[in-house]
């Protein structure tokens, strides 16, 4: 696609704007190729014609959904307006400070303390991926720790920016996350010494400027060095141009370095009266700039801390002191006041005294010298004396080279202190350096800076242009050379042989080189001879430097004196005889300007040579590490909180590269989706047919092939696709056109249907009012006389009719009575004739057979009657009767069934028996009076009973198990003996028993059944469940336990080594009883305890608590392990308590566990050991499941997507989400619940008190979503409306967990309340001041900076979705004002709430508890 299609109307562009920068505007007609003019209407609704040239049209501005996104590389179109205002809307109006571009840390100084660097920040960015979290510098130093402990290789973290820039911060952050999560444990003080070294060197060489009150006046490269563990073991630090000439001049409104003010706000304290200080007007070198105080600094303070890192590093005292009074000499010595004798001569006052006096010196010799010199020449030694200005320049010197070499020796110090033994294994370089500086007056120090970044520019291009190529090649993408701009002639210019510096060197040589003089011959060696030097036009003092950020104009004033350092000789020499100087070798400088004993050689190091060789010493390191770079930008001047300049930025953007990397990335393909983001966002323009393909990979190249005719526009990689600039402003487009179609689509289907239910309503309400019209209009008064007439005429009509009517019924009704009782009365007749007839004959005495006959059969037929009737009753009953035997029969049968059980176990001792046969006999005489009760009640049965009892041959097979079990009895019997000591209640027992035995023998023999009754087999069927039962009541004497354990004094050891250290949970507790192994360990106790031996008891306690911490110990990863010892250490515990004799733990016992408690021992101190144990365990139980889930969390919680349509995934530029380049083996919402599911069956499966589990149960639901809300809170592209649904679904499953655990009441819930709210807070709406009132109203559980953070990052996902302006962010940050709580923006996932530990008694009997086999506990005997 042409990029002149993209100008149509409604699309936006940006124009040049003298205040802004640049101005958005939006596009009122099409653009056509060719045309001068563009028609744009600005924000502000002016109508403007912007003359254009065709061949450079305006910069297109990117949709709105790729405003504010994390990387700038993300963004459709790459330029400078783009980049400008994605900062400028990430840093006004969502807080947010860092942003990425590319391999680019973009850091805009906030100028305000931001609760984001915190420990819980550090440890939520561990381990983490850069592309999964919001740009941080905790996010640049983790890729650079990760890289080195993945590659082996060192690493360097490159800070730059101008001053006031946030360098120093920047740095020291990094040092911070290092030392916070490579900690050792061995050797704990190495990162606190590492951080000391900070305050340190901020004290001595920062101060305050008009741009910064915290400004690093040097440069700094820290090398921290690692072991092969990768735990800091030592640091080493380089600095480079220390600016000297701040100590004896300050501009307005600036500071001397801050350890100066640090002494003069001590001078009071009685260690310092000795330097003879006061306040810090009274010294020049301090009250120069007029600002001798920083607001919101306290001086004194900072120097109590200063003494504090300085013994932290092992400085002493002495050393301090001595320290202190070079600082105070060098104040000293500013004081000392020269006055002019002469034009030619000076003299000075007697300040130098004191100054002598701190430094042990010679007072005339150094106030001869400070106003004298000494010339050698080749004959003679002059000494000749200076002007006053010559004087003042010496003892200024004078007073600098202290100082650089002070600060010098404190670094070496510094070093040594921070040296370690061995040899490291790897290093992390942190390089905090001046930025490119251009400033009104540019001298000797801006060049020297601006040459350093022109070299630390050429490696960062460089670098660029080999990941570039290194990511072209790891795609398999044609690889095309990227112009990108060398910067190399600039830096030849500047070091190359006869170059700037070397002109330089070679003046400062000559005995009379001049600043001009040098000058004239960069003007014959470069004008018009090197493009990148200009000679000003209205200047003859300065020449003009083209550096590839811009043109800087250099005064040469100053340049030779600042590149040679000098100091006279004879001061260097005095200097030396100092004792506090010699004592540390503080000061150990060598002449500054020696003798010149041959011209031709050059026997001294300049400034300028000196920096060129540390700089490529610098480079040298840097090169062989993997650098990683962070560009600080000042936003205002003013030092405002998050007030945004635009010129400033953009000066600063073009300055530090950042456009540089933005412009070479924009000549190849700048936006890179991987397939699954492409998928995603664009599914939606795909067609059915399409989407049906499988392979997701396929899918895209289809529908790219067939959306960009242009193939040049893409390339297609393994894992990524890559675009030209502007193809995905084209998707946009596309994707914003097919769902604005689909908006209207439905917007069109909803209104028809609106208007049609509408339609139908009004056509329901005019009939409605046609009918009532119409009726109105039809009563009148003829209409109402006819209606009338009309009613009179029914009346009469209906009246007749109904008349007619009932006279028919009438007639009808008479004649079926007539019928009806026509046949009644013939009907009666008939049988009244015959017995008329048969009175007739009988009172005529003539009778015969037949007539008697009929006479006899009516009270014949009555009789038949009765006794019909009788019959039915009777058959009733019997059935009823039949019902009730069938029932009792049944039971018979079931008794004969359980009889059979019992005769097979008696089979097995038949043997046994059967030797015994001769008592047998005996007893059958005994019970032969059995015999005859069976033979009466045999006569009394009837052969019909017999058939009718035995007609299924039930009673046959009841029979012969009877008669078994009688026989199997008798030999039971016969076995007995007088020994068994019985008591006579038992014997006659037994007796009753084998004779309702025998009773049942015979009773159910055939010949017996045959003349017993109903009623009485009945009889006797009960009589044999009564014998049954008194069987049952047979006692047998067992053996009485009272819940002790008898061990030996020796068998401790295996009683621990079995019970505690080889038991293994999985697979016994299952059969076991909860806390079995405690029980065990308590009546080993008791058994100690009833001996009485103290010994034993106290020897027995201390190896079981020994073993189980042994054990848990040795599994301290297990999480079975821990959970089964946790519940057993908790039963112990209880047991220990239950047993106590103490009355509050003995009110739920029953009397016989009351009989076992302790007699003789108390226990209270075993138990508070056992219970700190326990807490112990429970600790190290919950980290295990937190170890075990932690990871989970954040990819099931939040970023995987189980609602369908409600994807927001968009680019992420060059730093990608680890969860967007590979779909496969993620963590979702079920595999969190499966594991807390597991989590809940292990503990439960090993017996783990209720309330332990919901204590545990909720601190889990605790760490999910502290851990959840503290990645929402550090994951801008996760505040989105779609994303708190999802959140909120997530939890609905979480709570819908917890009810099929029946876990209600564990308060699990309320611990997910924080994260419940942010998510709310990301679905409500966000506009109106109700909204406001609601959101402070419903989000109680989230703090203010919680509620601004969530609003400051909403991220809209589509167009359609309206950010949150920053008046309403204000708005609700002044409404909640007035609110108590912690300004903390993360959670503490550390916190662990206070557990409990419930008395819960055991239900278990001691005196019921065996040992399984399995514990190889043979040796104990149960007592």
């Amino acid at each position: 696609m042409a990029l002149a299609e993209l100008y149509t109307q409604y699309n936006r562009v940006w124009i040049p704007d003298n205040e802004e920068v640049w101005q958005s505007a939006e596009i009122t007609k099409n653009y056509k190729a060719g045309d001068s003019f563009l028609h744009v209407q600005l924000e502000d609704g002016t109508e403007l014609s912007y003359p254009v040239d065709p061949a450079a049209l305006p910069p297109l501005r990117n949709p709105d959904i790729l405003v504010g996104e994390n990387d700038l590389t993300a963004l459709s179109y790459l330029h400078e307006p783009a980049v400008l205002h994605n900062l400028k809307i990430r840093f006004v109006e969502s807080k947010l400070i860092y942003t990425y571009s590319g391999i680019i840390l973009v850091a805009i100084n906030p100028y305000k303390q931001l609760p984001i660097y915190g420990d819980a920040i550090i440890h939520a960015y561990s381990g983490q991926n850069m592309g999964d979290m919001d740009p941080h510098i905790f996010a640049v130093a983790e890729e650079a720790y990760k890289q080195m402990a993945r590659n082996n290789k060192n690493q360097s973290i490159i800070v730059s920016g101008e001053s006031g820039a946030g360098k120093t911060v920047s740095a020291r952050y990094t040092m911070r996350y290092f030392a916070t999560v490579s900690k050792s444990s061995s050797n704990a003080d190495v990162e606190d010494k590492v951080l000391a070294s900070n305050p340190i060197t901020e004290a001595v060489g920062n101060a305050k400027t008009t741009r910064n009150d915290n400004s690093s006046r040097f440069g700094k490269y820290t090398e921290i060095s690692f072991d092969q563990s990768y735990q800091i073991i030592g640091a080493n630090m380089r600095t480079y141009l220390l600016e000297k000439s701040r100590v004896v001049f300050q501009s307005e409104n600036e500071r001397n370095y801050h350890i100066f003010y640090q002494l003069c706000a001590s001078a009071m304290q009685p260690e310092y009266e000795h330097l003879k200080l006061g306040s810090a007007e009274e010294f020049n070198y301090t009250r120069m700039g007029g600002s001798t105080v920083i607001e919101g600094v306290d001086d004194r303070a900072n120097m109590v801390e200063t003494q504090k890192t300085f013994s932290l590093l092992g400085l002493k005292k002495d050393f301090q002191m001595d320290v202190f009074k070079m600082l105070a000499a060098i104040l000293h010595l500013g004081n000392v006041e020269i006055a002019a004798v002469g034009d030619e001569r000076s003299s000075i006052n007697k300040h130098l005294s004191i100054f002598c006096e701190l430094l042990d010196l010679n007072c005339d010799k150094m106030a001869r010298w400070l106003c004298h010199r000494k010339i050698v020449t080749t004959s003679e030694t002059v000494v000749k004396p200076m002007t006053r200005a010559q004087a003042v320049n010496a003892r200024d010197a004078l007073a600098k080279k202290i100082y650089s070499h002070l600060f010098d020796f404190i670094v070496e110090r510094i070093n040594q202190a921070l040296q370690f033994p061995g040899k490291q294994h790897t290093f992390i370089g942190v390089l905090d350096i001046y930025g490119f500086e251009t400033f009104d007056v540019n001298s000797f120090e801006q060049f020297c800076i601006n040459y350093a970044n022109e070299k630390l520019q050429q490696q960062f291009n460089l670098h660029v242009f080999k990941l570039e190529q290194e990511e072209y090649m790891k795609e398999d993408i044609p690889w095309t050379l990227i112009d990108f701009y060398d910067n190399q002639p600039v830096i030849d210019l500047i070091e190359a042989k006869m170059g700037i510096l070397e002109l330089l060197d070679e003046e400062c040589l000559l005995p009379h080189g001049k600043d001009e003089n040098w000058l004239q011959k960069l003007y014959n060696n470069f004008v018009n001879k090197n493009a990148l030097f200009e000679k000003p036009r209205m200047s003859n003092t300065s020449f003009i430097i083209q550096h590839f950020a811009d043109k800087v104009e250099y005064k040469c004033e100053g340049f030779l004196e600042k590149n040679r350092d000098t100091v006279h000789e004879v001061l260097i020499e005095i200097l030396k005889e100092s004792k506090v100087c010699d004592k540390h070798s503080a000061i150990n400088i060598k002449s500054a300007r020696p003798v010149l004993k041959s011209p031709n050689k050059q026997l001294r190091t300049t400034v300028g040579s000196k920096f060129r060789n540390s700089l490529s010493l610098l480079m040298v390191t840097l090169n062989a590490t993997t650098p990683h770079y962070v560009r600080c930008i000042k936003p205002n001047d003013e030092k405002l909180p998050f007030e945004f300049d635009s010129k400033r930025v953009a000066q600063q953007l073009r300055a530090c590269g950042v456009l540089e990397t933005i412009r070479i990335s924009a000549q190849s393909y700048p936006s890179r989706w991987t397939y699954i983001e492409f998928f995603s966002r664009y599914s939606i323009l795909m067609a059915q047919q399409e989407l049906s393909i499988n392979d997701k990979k396929q899918i895209c190249k289809i529908v790219l092939q067939r959306l960009i005719q242009d193939p040049n526009q893409y390339q297609f990689g393994r894992t990524k696709i890559f675009f030209r600039a502007g193809q995905v402003a084209y998707l946009e487009k596309l994707r914003s056109d097919r769902l604005r179609q689909a908006c209207t689509l439905l917007q069109r289907r909803v209104r028809g249907w609106l208007q049609r239910r509408r339609f139908l309503a009004l056509r329901r309400a005019a009939l409605t009012v046609q009918q009532y019209y119409r009726g109105q209009q039809a009563i009148t008064a003829r209409n109402l006389k006819e209606t009338w007439a009309a009613i009179v005429i029914q009346k009469y009509c209906r009246g007749y009719l109904v008349r007619r009517l009932c006279q028919l019924i009438h007639v009808a009704a008479v004649t079926i009575q007539a019928y009806t009782r026509g046949f009644l009365a013939r009907k009666k007749y008939r049988k009244v004739q015959p017995i008329k007839h048969l009175i007739s004959v009988t009172g005529n005495n003539s009778c015969s057979v037949k007539n008697m006959n009929t006479i006899a059969i009516i009270p014949i037929l009555y009789l038949f009657r009765v006794w019909f009737l009788y019959l039915l009753r009777e058959n009733h009953g019997l059935l009823e009767r039949l019902t009730n035997l069938a029932s009792a029969h049944m039971n018979d049968v079931d008794t004969i069934q359980k009889l059979e059980s019992e005769l097979e176990k008696l089979t097995a001792q038949k043997k046994t028996f059967e030797e015994k046969g001769k008592k047998y006999k005996e007893d059958k005489i005994h019970y032969g009076h059995l015999h005859t009760n069976g033979s009466v009640l045999h006569s009394r049965l009837s052969t019909e009973d017999l058939e009718h009892l035995n007609e299924d041959g039930e009673l046959w097979f009841a029979y012969e198990g009877l008669k078994k079990a009688t026989r199997l009895v008798q030999f039971f019997s016969v076995s007995r003996t007088p020994s068994c000591d019985l008591e006579d209640k038992s014997k006659d027992q037994w007796n009753i028993s084998v004779s309702c035995l025998y009773y049942r023998e015979n009773c159910f023999s055939p010949v017996v059944c045959s003349t017993m009754t109903i009623s009485l087999s009945i009889n006797l069927a009960v009589t044999v469940i009564l014998c049954l039962t008194a069987e049952a009541l047979v006692p047998t004497v067992p053996k009485e336990y009272i819940g002790m354990m008898e061990y030996k004094k020796e068998d401790e050891e295996r009683i621990i080594q079995n019970l505690i250290l080889d038991l293994k949970p999985r697979g016994v507790v299952v059969n076991m009883i909860p806390g079995l192994p405690a029980h065990i360990l308590f009546m080993c106790v008791r058994y100690a305890d009833y001996l009485n031996d103290a010994d034993m008891l106290k020897s027995f306690m201390n190896v079981t608590i020994d073993g189980i911490k042994q054990v848990v110990k040795e599994h301290s990863e297990d999480f079975e392990m821990l959970s089964f010892w946790l519940s057993n250490t908790y039963y112990f515990l209880n047991c220990l308590k239950q047993y106590s004799g103490e009355e509050e733990f003995m009110k739920h016992n029953t009397p016989r566990q009351n009989k076992n408690c302790l007699k003789h021992f108390d226990l209270s101190e075993y138990r508070q050991i056992l219970s700190d144990l326990a807490i112990q365990i429970y600790h190290q139980f919950i980290i295990v499941m937190e170890n075990n889930i932690q990871h989970m969390i954040v990819p099931g919680m939040l970023e995987y997507e189980s609602l369908q349509g409600i994807s927001g995934l968009k680019p992420t530029g060059f730093r990608k989400r680890s969860s967007s380049i590979d779909d496969t083996d993620t963590y979702t919402m079920t595999s969190i619940l499966q594991q807390l599911s597991y989590f809940y069956s292990t503990m439960c499966q090993n017996g783990l008190d209720s309330e332990l589990l919901k204590q545990a149960v909720k601190q889990l639901f605790f760490l999910i979503g502290a851990v959840t809300l503290n990645s929402l809170f550090l994951r801008k592209d996760m505040c989105s409306c779609r994303k708190g649904m999802q959140i909120r679904c997530n939890i609905s499953y979480m709570e819908e967990w917890l009810k099929d655990k029946n876990l209600q009441s564990s308060n699990a819930k309320e611990t997910l309340e924080p994260l419940s709210q942010a998510a709310w807070l990301l679905q409500v709406k966000k506009i109106t001041d109700d909204d406001a009132k609601e959101i402070c109203e419903h989000c109680t559980s989230l703090s203010t900076v919680q509620i601004v953070k969530i609003l400051n990052s909403y991220t809209p996902i589509d167009d359609f979705e309206k950010r949150v302006t920053p008046s309403f962010v204000r708005k609700v940050q002044a409404m909640l004002n007035n609110r108590e709580d912690v300004p903390q923006l993360m959670l503490d996932t550390k916190h662990l709430f206070q557990v409990t530990f419930p008395f819960t008694p055991s239900p278990h009997a001691l005196e019921l508890i065996q040992v399984p086999s399995s514990f190889k506990l043979g040796f104990l005997t149960r007592v």
